[in-house]
């Protein structure tokens, strides 16, 4: 499971911008700053200190019921619209169907934009399709891998503004990371995508939940398989853990940033395919789940 918070910080907000296709209330209506959370080594990550709230969001709730949501304009990536559980709240995603010949590589984005092109790459080579859940902080510095990402066939997704431990978050909190987030990936890319993955957890919790709604999303993702590449074990194990875990409808967590993991890549999209397995975006494998 993910423990690692984005190293990037940032003293203020950038502007807000309208989001039209954003029809959520806003949970909490003071401006309240985002707790300091630590790293694995015990420094503090500094977080923004005041949030910025959709245009759209005319209605505050209150912070202790959950928002009220309607069915969005969202635009993911290729395709001809959402899949049907994208509009539909529930638990977490954590897998597809079993039936189909197709997994899910998802990627948490952030780090080093050189190693996130030679991931862009090794698809290509692959003609393999990702989705990738971007931390907003990384996608604000570099709007021009979120194109680059939807421009090559992929699919982008909110993985929160500042990569907090959201189970930490009080629910102001929460909802001020993943707005943050949509906002984010709306000015880089024009649309705030289907999806949403939480920071620092596998799983959602309630108040999670209720901040991605808030956001307008109604799913959270999690994943079925874990190399836990993110603790930098080495390609070998990156791309072991990965294949041996692996099966059709499987939804796998893997990250930017590491080299292992670009290393491991090309090991595990050869693997897939000798399974006859093929690397899709989520919402193509969850079009017709």
């Amino acid at each position: 499971m993910e423990q690692r918070p984005d190293p990037v910080t940032e003293t203020s907000p950038p502007a807000p911008t309208r989001r039209a296709v954003l029809g959520a209330a806003l949970t909490g209506a003071s401006a309240l700053a985002v707790a300091s959370c630590s790293t694995p080594s015990g420094q503090p990550q500094a977080s923004p200190t005041s949030p910025a709230r959709p245009a759209s969001a005319g209605r505050a709730t209150s912070s202790t019921s959950a928002p009220t949501t309607t069915t969005t304009a969202h635009v993911a990536g290729p395709g001809s619209g959402p899949p049907a559980i994208a509009l539909t709240a529930g638990d977490d995603i954590t897998h597809g169907p079993a039936s189909t010949q197709q997994v899910a590589l998802t990627f948490h984005g952030q780090g080093p934009a050189d190693l996130a092109h030679e991931v862009l790459r090794a698809c290509a080579d692959a003609e393999a399709e990702i989705t990738v859940f971007a931390v907003g902080t990384w996608l604000r510095q570099n709007p021009h891998l979120g194109r680059q990402v939807v421009a090559a066939g992929h699919e982008l997704g909110n993985h929160t503004w500042s990569h907090q431990q959201m189970k930490q978050l009080s629910a102001a909190q929460a909802v001020d990371e993943a707005v943050r987030g949509a906002h984010a990936l709306e000015a880089a890319i024009g649309t705030p995508g289907w999806w949403f993955r939480p920071s620092g957890t596998q799983r959602s919790t309630p108040t999670i939940r209720a901040a991605a709604a808030a956001a307008g999303y109604h799913r959270c993702v999690s994943y079925d398989v874990d190399p836990e590449d993110f603790r930098d074990p080495g390609g070998a194990a990156v791309r072991d853990r990965t294949l041996g875990a692996v099966k059709a409808g499987s939804i796998v967590s893997l990250h930017f940033g590491h080299r292992g993991t670009v290393d491991a890549l090309p090991a595990i999209l050869a693997g897939l395919q000798r399974k006859g397995l093929r690397a899709v975006t989520l919402s193509t494998m969850l079009r017709d789940a």
